[in-house]
């Protein structure tokens, strides 16, 4: 038998490899970078947002370096913040009609002693409302009423984390 007569068919070369549908790689690609994207965008929000306690805490240090400020308007001021404060991180009708020792219990029960209730917080309670023209107090009673405002505003922020938390 010669060799010349095979019928020998001639070299077929496969299909081109079709880029529809993608791989299962490809797949997990085109979900995890929309969804990369989400978390970074939260992320940075909530790493960057201004809590009611952040920007109070930085209202309180401009209330304590304004020197032109006398301690009524500072009381007044501190009585203005503790109220916006208040609002901000407990549901409304908790904190905005409280007045009087009323007021005074609702700040106490942030904080383990009653310093605004039997403390020198009590000032709070009327001091921003009475006139001008009435005794004041030193700096030293001043300076320690900051530090109770203070004091307030860290523990307001750990507790209204824990409450934010929860949800």
């Amino acid at each position: 038998m010669p060799t010349s007569t095979l019928p020998l068919r001639d070299i077929h070369l496969p299909d081109a490899i079709s880029a529809w549908p993608p791989a299962l790689g490809w797949w997990c690609v085109a979900v995890l970078i929309p969804v990369c994207i989400v978390l970074a965008v939260l992320l940075f929000k909530r790493l960057t947002r201004k809590t009611p306690v952040r920007v109070a805490l930085a209202l309180l240090k401009q209330i304590k370096q304004n020197a032109e400020l006398s301690p009524q308007q500072k009381i007044t001021e501190l009585s203005i913040l503790l109220r916006r404060v208040a609002i901000s991180v407990s549901p409304v009708q908790e904190a905005a009609s409280l007045t009087g020792d009323a007021w005074l219990h609702y700040l106490d029960s942030f904080l383990p002693s009653p310093l605004f209730s039997q403390g020198l917080g009590r000032c709070l309670a009327d001091k921003p409302y009475q006139p001008a023209n009435t005794e004041s107090m030193n700096a030293q009673q001043l300076a320690e009423l900051l530090t109770i405002v203070e004091t307030w505003l860290n523990a307001c922020a750990k507790s209204s984390k824990r409450r934010f938390n929860r949800v």
